[in-house]
Parts: C-alpha cells; sequence; structure tokens
C-alpha cells in the first residue's frame, strides 16, 4: 500500500514540515479536573518528592494530604462551588498546596502579583467578589490595608496566613540538608525566616497556616464536583484601557497546555523542574507548575531569582528542565561563579516574555549542546500559542502554533487573512483560549472574531509568519511595556499616578534599559502649586511605594503640556516615536 500523500501546503499548516515526528498535532486532554492530576501522582509515586524548598522536601503524598486538609479548612469558612478565592504568594510550597486546595474545594484560584500594593489589591478583592485570601506573612498586611479601605460588604471575610519557614526548617548557617549546594542565601534568611504578627482583618477572621491545617478534618470535605467545563483559574490581565481584566480559564484549558508542555518538553515521571517564573504569572502557573504535577515531576522551587541559587540548585538537584525568561540566563551565564557550576543534567530550556540575544543561545549551543526555544503566548491562551520545536529551533522567533492551536495573521482593519510573509495581527484559536473577561461582556465581544467557523481570540501583536511556519513578533497594537518579561499596561500605571496631588496630567511610555530590556518611563505635567516644589524622585518614590515593583516609573520627565490630538487625545504615539528617536544620555 502506498503511503498517505502529506497534505497540500498551506499558510495554515506549513509548520507541518518542522512538526517533531514523535508528536501528534492536536491532543484530546484527561476528561477530569486539575485536582485529580495531584492526586493521580500521589496514587502512583506516594514517597517521590514532589516539591522541593531549601533543606524540606515534600512528597507528592504529603502535598496531598496538605491540600486537603486546606481544602476542608475552606469549606469550613464557607467557600462553596464556583466561588472565588485569592492567592497572593511568592513562589513556596504553600503556593502550590493552596493552588490545588483552592481546586479540590470546587473553587477558582484568583492568582495575584505579591508585588502589588493596597491600592492595586483593592480591585482584586473586589472584582471577583473574593470572600477568601491565601497570603504570606510579609504581603498579609498589605492585603489586610486593602481590605480596610473597602465597604464593609466588599472586604473580605477570612484571610489565611502561613509564613515561609513553615515550610521548611530554618537551616543551620544558611546550609541546605546536603551543605553548601542547597544553601539559603544569607540576605534571604531574615525575609524567610522572620516570624510576623498577624495582622487584624477589618470585619473579618484571621487563620494561621498552621490553625488552618491542624483544624483541616478532612472528614469535612466536599465531594468533588468540578468538571473539564468548570471555572478553575481568574488570572487578571491589564490592557489598553481600564483597570484589569480576569481572565476566566477552566480546567480544560489550563488541562490541555499543562498536558501539551510535558509533551513538547520530553518530558518523563524522572523530570525534575526549577521553578522560579512566579507561579502567579500564568507561565509559571501552566507550563511549569501543572505540567510538573501532572507529570508526577519533581518541583525545585525558588521564591524569586538568585543566579547564584539557581546555578547551585542546578547542580545539586539535577535540574532537568527550566523554563524562564532570557533575563535569568544572561544574568548566570554572568556569574563569577559560573564554571563551578554543572548544567550537565539539563535537558530542555526555554521560555518567552522577551527575545533571546542570538548571541547568548548561540553559546548555550555551542558550549552547552543546548538549544533555548522561545515561545510565545498570553494570559487569555493559557501560556504558549506557539513555541519553537525543540529540535528545530529559530532565534529570536515565537515558534510555530503550539499543539491543537490555529494561529493565523490577519488586517487588523478588513479582519481578512493575510498573505503569507506579510505583516499583520496575529490571531488564535484552541482549546487553550480563555472563556472571555469576568463581567466583561463588551471586552470579551472586542476580543474575538470569527474566521470559517472558527472562534479567534485576537492578541493585538503584529507578527509575520515565515516560508515554514513560523511566526515573529514585529510590533504591538496594544501600548504594552515588556520589561524583563513582565507585562506592564500603560493605562494602569496612569490611573494609578493620578491619585498623586502634584500631577495634573501623566503619560507612561517604554524607554529603553541595558538589563530589563526596555523600562516604563513617565511624562508628567505637573499642577501649577507643584511646579518648583516637586522633583522627578519625589514621583519615582511615591509611584515605588504605590505600585507593583515592575510597574513604577524608572525615569519621569517633566515637560509643560503634553500633545493631543483635534479631539483632545494624549497622543502616546507621538512621544514613545520622540523617545524611540532620541540619542541615549
Amino acid at each position: 500500500m502506498s503511503a498517505v500523500p502529506p497534505a497540500i501546503p498551506t499558510p495554515h499548516n506549513l509548520h507541518y514540515q518542522v512538526w517533531p515526528k514523535r508528536l501528534p498535532h492536536s491532543i484530546t486532554p484527561p476528561a477530569t479536573s486539575l485536582w485529580h492530576n495531584l492526586a493521580v501522582s500521589a496514587l502512583r509515586f506516594p514517597d517521590k518528592p514532589a516539591l522541593v524548598f531549601f533543606n524540606r522536601v515534600l512528597s507528592y503524598a504529603e502535598v496531598l494530604r496538605q491540600a486537603e486538609r486546606l481544602a476542608a479548612t475552606l469549606h469550613r469558612l464557607g467557600v462553596r462551588q464556583g466561588d472565588r478565592v485569592v492567592l497572593n504568594m511568592q513562589n513556596c510550597p504553600q503556593w502550590v498546596i493552596a493552588h490545588f486546595a483552592i481546586l479540590r474545594a470546587n473553587a477558582v484560584v484568583v492568582p495575584v502579583n505579591p508585588m502589588n500594593r493596597a491600592e492595586e489589591l483593592k480591585h482584586y478583592i473586589t472584582d471577583p467578589d473574593a470572600k477568601v485570601a491565601i497570603t504570606t506573612a510579609d504581603l498579609a498586611p498589605e492585603l489586610a490595608n486593602a481590605n480596610a479601605q473597602l465597604a464593609p460588604a466588599e472586604r473580605l471575610a477570612h484571610v489565611v496566613v502561613t509564613h515561609y519557614s513553615d515550610a521548611f526548617d530554618m537551616p543551620t548557617q544558611g546550609k541546605g540538608q546536603d551543605g553548601n549546594d542547597a544553601a539559603m542565601p544569607e540576605a534571604w534568611r531574615e525575609w524567610l525566616g522572620t516570624r510576623h504578627a498577624l495582622p487584624v482583618l477589618e470585619g473579618g477572621t484571621v487563620i494561621s497556616w498552621i490553625d488552618a491545617m491542624a483544624n483541616g478534618d478532612t472528614g469535612e470535605l466536599p465531594v468533588h464536583t468540578a468538571t473539564p467545563q468548570d471555572l478553575a483559574v481568574l488570572p487578571y490581565t491589564s490592557g489598553t484601557t481600564g483597570l484589569p481584566k480576569g481572565c476566566m480559564h477552566t480546567h480544560a484549558s489550563i488541562m490541555h497546555n499543562a498536558v501539551a508542555s510535558c509533551l513538547w518538553g520530553n518530558s518523563t515521571f524522572e523530570n525534575v523542574t526549577l521553578s522560579v517564573v512566579p507561579m502567579f504569572h500564568i507561565t509559571g502557573m501552566v507550563s511549569v507548575m501543572h505540567a510538573a504535577i501532572y507529570g508526577s515531576a519533581t518541583l525545585v522551587i525558588m521564591p524569586r531569582w538568585d543566579r547564584e541559587l539557581a546555578g547551585k540548585l542546578i547542580s545539586h538537584w539535577g535540574v532537568t528542565h527550566w523554563t524562564n525568561i532570557p533575563t535569568m540566563v544572561i544574568d548566570l551565564l554572568g556569574s563569577p561563579n559560573f564554571a563551578n557550576f554543572d548544567l550537565s543534567s539539563l535537558v530542555y530550556i526555554g521560555g518567552g516574555g522577551a527575545a533571546m540575544p542570538q548571541a547568548v543561545a548561540q553559546r548555550l549551543w555551542e558550549q552547552y549542546g543546548l538549544r533555548f526555544a522561545e515561545g510565545y503566548g498570553l494570559t487569555e491562551t493559557a501560556a504558549p500559542s506557539h513555541s519553537n520545536p525543540y529540535d528545530a529551533t529559530k532565534q529570536q522567533c515565537l515558534g510555530v502554533p503550539f499543539m491543537s492551536c490555529d494561529a493565523r495573521i490577519i488586517d487588523p482593519i478588513t479582519l481578512k487573512e493575510v498573505p503569507q510573509g506579510e505583516q499583520g495581527e496575529i490571531i488564535m484559536s484552541g482549546p487553550q483560549v480563555f472563556q472571555g473577561y469576568w463581567k466583561r461582556p463588551d471586552a470579551t465581544a472586542d476580543a474575538f472574531i470569527e474566521l470559517d467557523g472558527k472562534r479567534f481570540f485576537r492578541s493585538g501583536d503584529l507578527g509575520r509568519m515565515d516560508e515554514q511556519g513560523y511566526f515573529f513578533i514585529t510590533d504591538r497594537l496594544k501600548r504594552m511595556i515588556n520589561a524583563s518579561g513582565f507585562k506592564v499596561w500603560p493605562a494602569e500605571v496612569e490611573a494609578l499616578m493620578f491619585k498623586h496631588p502634584a500631577i495634573q496630567e501623566a503619560c507612561i511610555i517604554s524607554t529603553k534599559d541595558a538589563y530589563r530590556g526596555e523600562t516604563v518611563k513617565a511624562v508628567v505635567v505637573l499642577r501649577a502649586a507643584a511646579k518648583g516644589q516637586t522633583t522627578e524622585d519625589d514621583i519615582i518614590n511615591w509611584c515605588k511605594d504605590n505600585m507593583a515593583a515592575y510597574k513604577y516609573p524608572r525615569v519621569v520627565q517633566f515637560v509643560d503640556a503634553l500633545p493631543k490630538s483635534g479631539s483632545g487625545k494624549v497622543m502616546w504615539r507621538a512621544l514613545q516615536e520622540a523617545e524611540q528617536g532620541a540619542k541615549p544620555a
């Protein structure tokens, strides 16, 4: 019998020629909730290390036990099916346990960036109508402060608070269980080891993590009824206008990309994954945490980036898979101790958020045999909608459409598909795409179009597709600023800056930054009474106190007036183009 001839190349399957032969183009994920991924891994590998955090190793059986106890406590606190629960932490074992406890309670996880301040946190309480939050003791005062500023009907009823040291025994002299290889950085000892007093919650109660575990009688667990179609996660993303919007992801959309990420990354049960990309972020949550738990891997957790610790952890634990942002790799390679690190265990390294410099990618390949696989995705697409096949990577490239994903390039005005090679807006359709924006039917309607009988999400990013089906980003329709992989939305920063009594007008643009790629700049018009009385540093310091660290302007420029159109709109493009054309200082 003759072989089946290949499909006739079209713009929609050009990438089939570079598709890994070991993989199907689309998959059928498990028809279960995300909770079952942890339950199954714990059933199969009860004693296998699931989470590693400095000198503490938690087995799958222990993670399951703690998640069930916390789920029982949540149920006792009134959490019911579909309720939204705020999760506000740095990476730590408690983040994973709390995430799965919320899912076990048939509720919805609202992951929040731990760098947010009280003014920002209010929105994450009121918009999802959350009545329960789980946080760490160092962040709890900020959350309590936000809660106190709300009307009584909008406030949280309960907050569960953990200390980082609830997950490990403080090592003597900063050493890990096998010596200095897993040592805690001395600078982190006070931060991670300090036991904070629990805050007072206006109109509510505060429960310690230890009490939540002690009082979580698993006999009180509700029946787990969540289905693939139920809402599982409500991560927030900002946009060109207004406050951040919740992206409604079901168990099915997250499940798809968790399973697909395992297959794409050549995963086995013996994977050891470095978890340093923030878990509140869609990439860290789905492509790292959920993929690892589904695949019964071991997660080596870092609360935040530190190149010396990362090098030691990769060497000590034999890390095989590392998803990151390029600035982390650049920083690690620049360590004066780099020669002492052993990267030989790594079999997969990749990430997104920013382009990997070609020289760095080339060094990884030539010296270590590692191909850096760049990818692309949005909160709305559960992380990857595109990724580079690991054995056919292109540098400075988004990759090809991910498993089960149909991606096209359209004219953003006519909404018609453009010929291969031409620039247009990137759109995506597939099981990983979200259901829509929480409470925002208008924004949801604007975000989708129908093409060839399918519902496509409009990314707002401009790109092109080459003759092999690889996608390249060329520009942005949106005003997003990409600072070391963190997305900063000017409209949100501007809205916060208008709260400063000295600011009459403000326009946020991006400016070049040697390390972050680009960073935030504020062009400010001061009120008449503030001129000569307020400095650029005053504005920067105020923003630093009221905004997440990645978000506040690093540069402030005072001007007499902002350029405006005939209709009175601020011409931000004119300011951005002038900034791009300016010579470096």
